[in-house]
């Protein structure tokens, strides 16, 4: 009861009081009718704020209205009342009169007479013209067959005409006639239409099943597939065939991979190569634009992707390497179609080029969007396949076991050199441009982006490996032939063997748009450094392998003048073999260059190439280089001094000689003579190989010789006043003779032996020293001219 309620709340929120609904709406408790609810609600929602009076005088006023109407009704029906009553009075006698007439003059019905006549008529007029009238019929149903054939001749015509334009290749001619054919006999209920229309179906059934047998088949250019699916579409084809087309193209491409490693590991192990449709790259491929691009950049750069590269280079490069060439022309030249065909299946332009066909784009915008995982997983599993298939046929140990044995199965004999995997850094690298361009996203990409900086660590670190190799090899080149600077050319060898070796780095070493640096794992910048040290270090022990080994061991058959140097060099070339001591002095002579000029060069060209820890470097490899220096030195000093040393006991004893009953000293005794010569002789020596080595030699032989002096001297008992002077006689005569060469070492020897001898009380016998040290200089003066000559140039230095 909603109008009792909503009444009842209008007199609850004391709108109208109760009584003067009553007054409108008499009778309102229990049969109040939706009429007068309608009234109510009407003045509620119109004119709630209208007084109870004005109300009551709008009710009165309409009554009149309504009365007003129903009496003029009335008034129009009462004028013409008369005139119906005469009509009626006339269809009754004409009614009347009709049945009088018809029952006195005619049995029964007063048409039957008629009926019978006609029926009569009827039967005659068929007995006269029945053979005629058959005759018409057939006439008039043979021309409507033969209008209906001629009207609908399109229908019994497209079978025959659907198989001729397959045939042909016309697929868009049968689109148009089974697209005409179906609006109009799509529904048809006629018997004959609906068999024709069958066979229709039936064609068209198998002709989806040619397009999409086509679609599928490998290879086919862009072009024809976005035909072959638009046709499919056009027919209404089940399912999705464009995502049947980018997986059958996406299985395709990986076989297409798959097959190029096997054919290149058969080859590889001597098996010929099989030449068949699938690995025909060469004719199948297809070309695309980015693929053109691509070549004719590195067509610029000298990368690998050469069309006219001379066959010399594939027969000489590594299979490897000609794999990963043929391997990423096979990728760069597919993948672009591939793209373009999910670009054009995800905006729709593969079902109309001019978008009337919104429908089906909306539908393949949609399938789209669901499938982009799906595609994106497709990207990335050629990627794989591209990376781990490089991978397995140059680092191999980067891929696990069962992966090595799916994109593996080289035959390993050696590593490739740096030189050869810097081409295939060029390789990849460009690949990987070419597939930016694409603008696929980064992230499909980065796994290229990994091998591409794993290839370029291995090649560093290979590259390196390799230097090293021939740095121990450099040994085999030395020639033994001094210059100016007592140098060879070994040291020379060497840091152009680096220099090359850090050229041939460089397009590794820099970086591409979107490559991280090589050296930004710590592993790496301790393993580079480690081979940096090591190189370093395998020149310093062919240094020493060349300065130390015995004498037969040299060969010196290759040994040539230096037309450039002077003939003070010549002595050494006129010998059939270097003595030891003059190898060891050569040694500490390329010793002396490589610490003041060759590492450090090496050093500045490993910060230019952005080598990391090249501190380390430069430190651990100087300190290895000193210690060789040192032992050298030492060595040579040994082989030089020791014999010096060795021969001053003997002789200052010879003939008995005793120190505290000789005669009055008449000179410097032959001994010390002897020793001079000696001294002079391995000045002559170091100065022959490098007049910079002179002043380190010779401080070092004065030393042992004085400090063995100082020695004797200090051994002896006693010595009488003969016996001290002649002592002291021969200690300053050899002290001022090599007086340049004293160190502090060798003035604190000749000052000790010199304080183990006498004092000289009388003026007579220090004249007498005087004089015959005067006498000694005098009578050595050529023999001694070496060290004063070379004074103001050895103490410069």
């Amino acid at each position: 009861m909603l109008h009792v309620s909503v009444i009842a709340d209008l007199i609850s929120r004391g709108r109208f009081p109760q009584k003067d609904l009553e007054s409108l709406f008499p009778g309102m408790s229990a049969d109040f009718t939706s009429e007068n609810f309608s009234a109510a609600w009407y003045l509620i929602e119109n004119h709630s704020t209208t007084s109870f009076d004005q109300l009551k005088t709008a009710v009165v006023n309409l009554k009149k209205q309504a009365n007003k109407k129903n009496e003029g009704s009335l008034a129009y029906v009462k004028g013409g009342l008369s005139t119906f009553f005469e009509a009626q009075d006339a269809l009754s006698a004409i009614h009347q009169k009709l049945e009088a007439d018809g029952t006195e003059k005619v049995e029964g019905s007063m048409t039957q007479k008629l009926e019978n006549v006609l029926n009569r008529a009827s039967n005659t007029a068929d007995t006269l013209f029945q053979e005629v009238l058959g005759r018409k019929d057939k006439a008039d149903s043979t021309r409507n067959a033969l209008n209906v054939l001629q009207r609908f001749k399109f229908l019994f015509n497209l079978p025959l005409n659907i198989e001729r334009n397959i045939q042909k290749g016309d697929y868009d001619v049968v689109i148009n006639d089974y697209e005409k054919a179906k609006s109009l006999f799509g529904k048809t209920e006629v018997q004959v239409f609906k068999k024709y229309y069958a066979e229709v179906e039936t064609r068209i059934e198998a002709l989806r099943e040619l397009l999409l047998d086509k679609l599928l088949e490998t290879p086919s250019t862009l072009h024809d597939q976005k035909r072959y699916i638009r046709y499919l579409s056009d027919l209404h084809a089940p399912g999705d065939p464009a995502w049947q087309c980018i997986g059958a193209q996406h299985q395709w491409i990986l076989q297409l991979m798959h097959n190029c490693k096997e054919s290149y590991v058969k080859e590889q192990k001597g098996n010929a190569l099989l030449h068949s449709p699938m690995l025909d790259l060469d004719s199948d491929v297809r070309p695309s634009p980015i693929g053109h691009l691509s070549q004719t950049a590195s067509l610029k750069r000298g990368s690998s992707f050469q069309s006219g590269r001379d066959d010399a280079w594939r027969y000489k490069a590594p299979q490897q390497v000609v794999f990963v060439e043929k391997l990423t022309k096979l990728v760069v030249s597919q993948l672009p179609n591939f793209w373009k065909l999910w670009v054009s299946y995800v905006n729709g332009s593969l079902f109309s080029e001019t978008a009337e066909k919104s429908g089906q784009m909306e539908r393949s915008k949609k399938n789209a969007r669901q499938r982009q995982n799906d595609f994106k997983k497709m990207i990335q599993e050629v990627m794989h396949s591209l990376v781990k298939l490089i991978r397995g046929a140059l680092l191999p140990f980067s891929l696990r076991e069962g992966e090595l044995r799916q994109y593996g199965g080289w035959e390993m004999k050696s590593e490739l050199s740096g030189q050869w995997l810097t081409q295939v850094i060029q390789t990849v690298r460009l690949s990987s441009e070419s597939l930016t361009a694409l603008e696929i996203p980064n992230d499909m990409l980065q796994i290229i982006q990994d091998l591409i900086l794993d290839l370029r660590v291995r090649c560093i670190i290979v590259t390196l490996q390799h230097t090293a190799e021939d740095i121990k090899r450099l040994a085999e080149k030395e020639d033994w032939v001094v210059d100016n600077e007592g140098l060879t050319s070994l040291p020379s060898q060497f840091e152009q063997c680096i220099i090359r070796s850090l050229q041939s780095l460089k397009t590794v070493l820099d970086c591409k748009p979107g490559e991280a640096s090589v050296f930004q794992q710590q592993k790496t910048q301790e393993d580079v450094c480690q081979l940096s040290i090591g190189i370093m270090q395998g020149f310093i022990d062919c240094l020493e392998q060349l300065s130390t080994k015995p004498d037969g061991d040299i060969d010196t058959s290759h040994l040539s003048a230096d037309v450039s140097s002077p003939d003070l060099f010549g002595s050494i070339h006129e010998e059939s073999s270097l003595s030891s001591e003059q190898r060891l002095l050569i040694g500490l002579s390329n010793c002396r260059y490589l610490e003041r000029h060759t590492f450090l060069n090496i050093a500045e060209h490993f910060e230019k190439h952005g080598f990391q820890g090249v501190d380390k470097i430069t430190q651990v490899s100087m300190e290895s280089l000193k210690e060789l220096d040192q032992r050298l030195f030492e060595m040579y000093i040994e082989f030089k001094a020791d014999p010096i040393v060795g021969s001053l006991e003997p002789g200052i004893y010879a003939g008995y000689f005793d120190w505290k009953d000789c005669l009055i000293p008449t000179g410097v005794r032959n001994y010390l003579k002897e020793a001079l010569v000696n001294i002079i002789a391995v000045h002559a020596e170091v100065f022959t190989i490098s007049k910079d080595l002179v002043p380190r030699v010779m401080s070092r032989v004065v030393e042992a010789v004085s400090e063995e002096l100082s020695r004797l001297m200090q051994c002896v008992s006693s010595f009488s006043k003969n016996g001290a002077l002649q002592a002291k006689l021969e200690i300053c005569a050899l002290r001022d003779t090599v007086a340049i060469y004293l160190t502090p070492e060798s003035k604190s020897s000749f000052k000790q032996a010199l304080e183990a001898l006498p004092q000289l009380s009388s003026g007579t016998d220090r004249k007498l020293l005087e004089e015959l040290l005067n006498k000694f200089k005098s009578s050595m003066h050529l023999q001694l001219t070496c060290f004063q000559a070379s004074s103001s140039a050895m103490m410069k230095t």
